[in-house]
């Protein structure tokens, strides 16, 4: 082990692949001012490569290779066509398009902030940071309130942690990415995505469906890739600072400084704390927790466009500490008669990311990935335990270039992972190491109206054996507003059943595991295939905008480990290898009738149904139905004139069924409710906007949250039978500062 960890701190602990790019802004000439053009589309002409300008304009796309001919387009200006024949930096103005009409193959919304791919075979919708504002977003688990995609709800009662799911299934059947190394997995799964700031991440790209075979086999049921911001192309100088009425308080800074002419570095601060005991429903215990987390991130970027290098080493450590429990649990007695836990987590985390493009031949290029992390969780919930050391390291390598011609594109490498376990459940010690060697091809072929990429991957792993995993995405337009999609593919996964599963530490109830000789707590890996189907429709009439989305997902298992809440008192760990499955059909609307207003509405419907041993039932705390509506609104179409800025989210989940309990008893399903948040932005300058906002402003609260909540060391006690919010109505205030200064520009 300390051979393969020796290894790859050598190569700097740390790294991801990353193209050589064209970086540029789009501005445009407003009277005597010039401004912005945020949401302007970027593409590489009959390509599949493309991208979209952020809040102030900039952007980067990496260059295509089949054609220096680069697209830009924006609602109510008139498109233009580039010959780029250097890689330097570039600063396009973009003309006004007097009849505001468009009626070409510019198709991609020009002012959405959640933007849905045009030009890709893969079912991508990219989010950017103007919809990140949209709500608080302390943390990336919080960053999806806004988007239909993604379901969000709390795993317990406890911790007011909030999971999200895809297609009907939680987060580790989902592939979680930071800059396209894989991150939140293993021993972070629980609360990892708590651990990155919302300030922090410049996208998101939410990709249905099986995904790609170069982010490695783990991915089912989607893929979710986080970019952060990059020391570059970020504000020099950043604050924003976050109060909440649950005793929430957080600050945020940003710092970023170009050193040299090849070189740019930023420091990264987040810190936030609870300390306010509150306890709304009288239950005795603690509806929020007490916390504690400091987290820092140190960047660099390296630059050099003559000879086509990029690179990116990150640096980052984290502490975070909660408090469970009873109100009147004090954590320093020694003899403790009130239920409480204590969690504190430890983290280490290196990155370094090295990528060449050849600068003669462009579409040549390859990249080196190497990543570190180290995440130490110590913790106690009454009178169980449980600490989890997991080392983690990654190494990939890829090379991309041509079949042929440049309409065949293909990348090519080498990854390998390395992950050592060692948890302590109560008071038996399970230990594991994963190692694995993947080599994979993924071949991209695109056409006037057809595109579609094919990949495999073959993968030697220590305790899943060999093994490969194909798929393929297929996108065809028979008409300039109609995209078609369908996908197919495999994947598995190990399933780390306490890691994943620590909300049954709230409980008192005993673990059963049914092993059948498997290698992973004597259970066999999970498998799965996923199937996708997709159409939209674009319809654009002048400055009016509206699509209309079709998506349907069945995620089929081969192998599942079941977690079987039926029986009270009791929960069972067991293989299932049939009868297990999960549908989710999706229909979403956006609608934007004038520049000012957008408007988002989505129906969900989900059939997720397993075969527990005491029959075939929909998964416990699911709701079948769900409903989604966003008003957005912008006081003025023009960004340097607008001072205001409001967003209205609403939420409706029908009922979920509950497993049997002395609450809840048998075969009951829980009413169906609603959620609705809200959020106001007063801009005052360029450099100062505050925001006020409210969450679950009906202030919906689950009775009776914790079963058994007055014997807490009773065999009944259970706080994971969880469907509502347990805190109810919530308010936050809010500020941020920037320093406008581009250090880019010229």
């Amino acid at each position: 082990m300390k051979t393969i960890l020796s290894f790859f701190l050598l190569l700097t602990t740390s790294s991801l692949l990353s193209q050589f790019q064209l970086q540029g802004r789009i501005v445009a000439k407003e009277g005597n001012e010039t401004i912005a053009i945020p949401g302007a589309n970027i593409y590489w002409q009959d390509t599949t490569t493309g991208t979209i300008s952020d809040e102030k304009g900039a952007f980067e796309i990496p260059f295509s290779g089949s054609t220096n001919k680069l697209i830009i387009s924006y609602l109510g200006y008139k498109t233009d066509s580039l010959d780029i024949s250097t890689n330097k930096m570039l600063i396009h103005f973009l003309k006004e398009d007097e009849g505001n009409f468009l009626d070409g193959v510019t198709v991609t919304q020009g002012r959405k902030a959640l933007q849905k791919s045009y030009l890709e075979a893969q079912n991508v919708i990219q989010v950017n940071s103007e919809e990140l504002l949209k709500a608080a977003c302390c943390n990336l688990s919080e960053s999806f309130d806004t988007n239909p995609s993604i379901d969000v709800n709390f795993s317990d009662a406890l911790t007011g942690t909030k999971q999200i799911q895809m297609l009907g299934l939680t987060s580790p059947y989902i592939l979680f990415a930071e800059e396209n190394i894989p991150s939140v997995r293993g021993a972070a799964q629980a609360y990892g995505l708590t651990f990155t700031p919302g300030s922090w991440i410049e996208s998101i790209q939410i990709t249905k469906g099986a995904g790609s075979v170069v982010n490695g086999f783990e991915s089912i049921t989607g893929q979710i890739n986080t970019e952060l911001l990059k020391p570059f192309s970020a504000r020099p100088l950043f604050l924003n600072l976050y109060s909440s009425v649950n005793g929430r308080v957080e600050g945020n800074a940003h710092w970023t400084q170009k050193v040299g002419n090849r070189w740019h570095t930023g420091l990264f601060v987040h810190a936030n704390q609870r300390t306010r005991k509150t306890d709304r429903n009288n239950d005795g215990f603690l509806d929020m927790p007490l916390a504690e987390q400091l987290n820092l991130l140190h960047r660099w970027q390296y630059t050099d466009a003559e000879r086509g290098w990029v690179g990116f080493l990150n640096l980052r450590i984290m502490n975070d500490e909660k408090q469970l429990g009873q109100l009147s649990f004090e954590p320093n007695q020694s003899d403790n008669t009130f239920w409480g836990s204590l969690l504190e987590t430890k983290r280490w985390e290196s990155a370094l990311k090295i990528g060449k493009v050849n600068p003669t031949i462009s579409y040549r290029s390859w990249g080196l990935q190497t990543a570190y992390s180290r995440h130490q969780q110590e913790s106690f919930f009454g009178k169980r335990y449980y600490d989890i050391d997991h080392e983690s390291a990654y190494l990939n390598i890829m090379y991309n270039s041509i079949i042929g011609n440049t309409n065949t594109t293909f990348k090519t490498g080498i990854n390998a992972t390395y992950d050592a376990y060692d948890e302590l459940v109560d008071t038996k010690d399970w230990r594991r190491i994963d190692r694995n060697l993947g080599a994979f091809i993924e071949v991209s072929n695109t056409t006037e109206k057809l595109n579609w990429t094919a990949g495999l991957r073959v993968d030697s792993h220590n305790n899943l054996g060999n093994f490969i995993t194909p798929r393929v995405h297929l996108r065809y337009t028979p008409i300039e507003t109609v995209i078609l999609r369908a996908s197919a593919g495999q994947g598995r996964k190990a399933a780390n059943i306490f890691a994943e599963q620590q909300k049954q530490f709230g409980t008192n109830r005993q673990v059963n595991i049914q092993s059948n000789g498997g290698a992973f707590y004597g259970l066999e890996a999970e498998k799965a295939w996923n199937y996708g189907l997709s159409y939209r429709q674009i319809l654009l009439r002048g400055a009016q905008q509206a699509d209309i989305t079709f998506d349907y997902y069945i995620t089929d298992f081969q192998n599942q480990v079941v977690v079987d809440w039926e029986i009270p008192g009791q929960i069972d760990f067991y293989n299932l290898q049939e009868n297990s499955f999960a549908k989710s059909f999706q229909v979403a609307v956006d609608y934007t009738p004038v520049p000012q207003w957008n408007l988002r509405l989505a129906y969900k419907n989900y059939a997720v149904e397993t075969q527990y041993k005491s029959g075939q039932k929909q998964l416990p705390l699911q709701s079948k139905n769900r409903y989604f509506v966003n008003i957005g609104w912008e006081s003025s179409s023009t960004p340097k004139d607008r001072q205001w800025r409001w967003d209205l989210t609403w939420h409706g989940l029908g009922e979920q069924r509950l497993v049997a309990s002395p609450r809840d008893g048998a075969g009951r399903w829980a009413p169906g409710y609603s959620l609705l948040n809200s959020q106001l932005t007063r801009v005052f300058s360029k450099a100062l906007e505050v925001y006020v906002g409210g969450e679950n402003l009906g202030d919906y609260r689950q009775v009776n949250a914790i079963i058994a909540a007055d014997q807490p060391f009773g065999a009944l006690f259970d706080s994971a039978q969880i469907y509502a919010p347990v805190f109810g109505q919530m308010a936050y205030i809010g500020m941020r500062w920037k320093l406008n200064t581009n250090k880019n520009e010229k």
